[in-house]
Formats: structure tokens, C-alpha cells, sequence
């Protein structure tokens, strides 16, 4: 298993069996025309013969599994290897923000190397298929295994872990009963109170997106803006900035993917900051994944199909979800305990392809709130 650079191009060197040297050569004088045609037709027969053994050879798929991810190395790597180990199939990965990546995948087209695309964000998976650059993926067992919420309707892309974006606290100056949703931190209770990261980040894009889905444009741009209004600072650059910043008495309670705050709990289980599970007696708590799909035009089709159906087995999805304290997307999967300590929650039931579909809408109302 190979990590490749990404800023040099990924060298592809193309093997060729070598060119026959064409010979001439007079025949002697002594050899009669007949003679010739024996051999001429001898090696038309031969020729015949290869191309036609050519022709009845299926083309297999040779070479690395090539992976495209904007996964962290070190959350992938290990697994890398003990998929190389399982089944003998070598890989090789480039690590890049997501939006690089799809850009790339783009670029090169049907040149492209790349065979799998990992990637995080339900809205980057659609992006990526709606511009053409996954290919379906017939798999009983990926139908079976991941819920139908969490995998593109038409099997382009697969959730592979889920991630929960809700609320944290400090129990030192909120009550856990104050809260319940979203929409609630729009109350003018909580003015001076609430921290939010930046709105172009798009894990905030896919919680509005998710909204406006289910509560319509009107009404989830009144939330966004009550958000805005109860800001006690401009909004954050990172999750774990603004949970330190609730633990600092900057603001009291935000909004955060959970393994955010699970990395501090991990570092100090006495981390002075709660998380509560928004929206139990609605909607549920709003989710997104890390998922991946085939690339269009993928030299190793069934390999990169079997990569994906082995992310999705039990010690696989282990082993995701307890890498970055998430969530697995395979039921009954035993949990990392800073995770199983924050107990059940009941996540949101609508299919993560809506966090794409109206992504640019969700853009351009956190604009209008003035959200940043």
C-alpha cells in the first residue's frame, strides 16, 4: 500500500510488449516460388491464430487499486493494509481536500487513474455524481448492510460512517433542559449565548440544506438569521475552536459534529463541555456521512467494488468509526467508549443526497441571514 504526492503527477508507466524489427531479406534464387507462399501462408496462419486467442482472452484487471480520498492518511492507512492482507489486491492513495479532488477527477476524464473515491460529506459525494464521475454499483450486499438514507438512490455512492451534527453545552451555565433543537437556539434566550463555525464550511451547508427540506425556505431562514442575531462572536474556523471557546465562557452552547468534542473527552473524560442530542422529538438529530463510490471511468471496477462491500463489514466499520469517534453505518457495530457514552439518539430519516440537491439553495440563505 502506497500514499502518493499529489502536487506530482501520478506516474502511470504504460509497459508495451516490443515492436517486431521488420527484416528484409531477399530470397535466394534457388528458392522457388512456391517455396515463399509455404512460408507466407505459415505465418499468416500463425498471425491468425494469435489474434484470434487475443480476441477469446477476457481483459482482466491488473495493477494497484488507485484511491482517491480526502480522508486523513492516518484513518486510512491501516485499513489500506489489512484490505492488501485480506485480499492481495495492492493499493495506492492521494490524500486532498475533497473539492481538489473532484476537480481532478473531472480534469482527467476517462484518463483519470483513479478506481475509488472516499470522501466525507454527503454533499461531496452528490457533487461528484451529478457531474458525471461515478459509475452505479450493483451490490446485494451494500443494499443490505447500509441503510437506505445514508446511499445514493441510484447506488453511485455508499455512506461508509455516520456523522452526528448537534448541540454542546456548558452544564456549568446551561441547564441540559433548557435545550431541544435547532430551531430553538434561535430564541432570544440564548442571545450573547451561541457560538457557530463558519458557514462555508460544508457541514453547516449540509445541516441548512437538510433544514430547508424539511421546514421550507421561509421558515429556516427566520432560524438562520435568530442564529445570527444570538451570536456571541463572529463565527469559528473550526468545531474544536468553538468548543474551546464554550469552555472558555466565550458562549455557552454551539453546534458541532460529535467527534469533535469526542477527541477533547478522549484527551480529558473531566472536559468541560456536554453534548446533547438535538431534535429527539422531531426530526432527529441532523447526520451526514464519509462515504465513497466508483469512479466513472475505473480501471479495476471489481476490486474497487470490493474494497467498498469490505469497508462495509463489521471489523471494517470498527475500525472507521472508532479511528475518528464516529458512528458506524452497519447496525450492532461495537463502539468507541467516549462514543458509547453519549448514549442512543434518533438521527434524521431523509435521504443524505438532499444535503446536495439543495446545497447552492442553503448557500445563498446563510448569505442573506448574513451568517458567515
Amino acid at each position: 500500500m502506497q500514499s502518493l504526492n499529489l502536487k506530482s503527477a501520478l506516474a502511470r508507466i504504460l509497459i508495451f510488449p516490443a515492436l517486431a524489427l521488420l527484416l528484409s531479406a531477399c530470397q535466394p534464387d534457388s528458392q522457388s516460388d512456391a517455396d515463399a507462399d509455404r512460408v507466407a501462408a505459415s505465418d499468416a496462419a500463425s498471425s491468425g491464430q494469435e489474434q484470434e486467442q487475443e480476441q477469446r482472452m477476457e481483459p482482466a484487471e491488473t495493477g494497484s487499486l488507485i484511491v482517491y480520498t480526502s480522508r486523513q492518511p492516518h484513518l486510512v492507512e491501516a485499513l489500506f493494509q489489512s484490505f492488501e492482507a485480506e485480499s492481495g489486491i495492492p493499493i495506492e492513495f492521494i490524500s486532498d481536500d475533497a473539492a481538489a479532488l473532484i476537480e481532478r477527477l473531472a480534469a482527467e476524464g476517462q484518463n483519470s487513474p483513479a478506481d475509488v473515491l472516499i470522501t466525507v460529506d454527503a454533499g461531496n459525494l452528490w457533487q461528484a455524481a451529478d457531474r458525471n464521475l461515478l459509475q452505479a454499483v450493483d451490490s446485494d450486499t451494500l443494499r443490505a448492510r447500509i441503510p437506505a438514507s445514508m446511499r445514493d438512490p441510484d447506488d453511485l455512492w455508499f455512506g461508509l460512517s455516520i456523522r452526528a451534527r448537534t448541540l454542546v453545552y456548558h452544564p456549568d451555565r446551561v441547564n441540559a433542559a433548557e435545550l431541544s433543537s435547532y430551531a430553538a437556539l434561535a430564541d432570544r434566550k440564548w442571545q450573547g449565548r451561541l457560538c457557530l463555525r463558519t458557514s462555508r464550511k460544508v457541514y453547516n451547508q449540509s445541516l441548512v440544506a437538510m433544514m430547508i427540506e424539511r421546514l421550507g425556505q421561509q421558515r429556516t431562514e427566520e432560524i438562520v438569521s435568530g442564529w445570527v442575531e444570538n451570536l456571541a462572536t463572529n463565527p469559528f474556523s473550526s468545531d474544536t475552536r468553538l468548543i474551546e471557546a464554550i469552555a472558555a465562557g466565550q458562549c455557552d452552547v454551539g453546534i458541532v459534529n460529535s467527534y469533535y468534542l469526542g477527541r477533547l473527552q478522549q484527551q480529558d473524560p473531566d472536559y468541560p463541555v456536554k453534548l446533547f442530542w438535538a431534535n429527539q422529538d422531531s426530526s432527529g438529530v441532523h447526520i451526514n456521512i464519509s462515504g465513497a463510490g466508483v469512479t466513472r471511468h475505473a480501471n479495476r471496477p471489481a476490486a474497487a467494488v470490493q474494497l467498498i462491500e469490505w469497508l462495509a463489514g463489521d471489523q471494517a466499520q470498527k475500525i472507521i468509526a472508532a479511528s475518528n469517534l464516529e458512528f458506524p453505518v452497519v447496525k450492532d457495530v461495537e463502539l468507541d467508549p467516549v462514543v458509547d457514552r453519549w448514549g442512543d439518539f434518533v438521527p434524521d430519516s431523509i435521504n443524505l443526497r438532499v444535503a446536495g440537491t439543495r446545497q447552492a439553495e442553503a448557500v445563498k440563505l446563510m448569505d442573506r441571514a448574513g451568517w458567515r
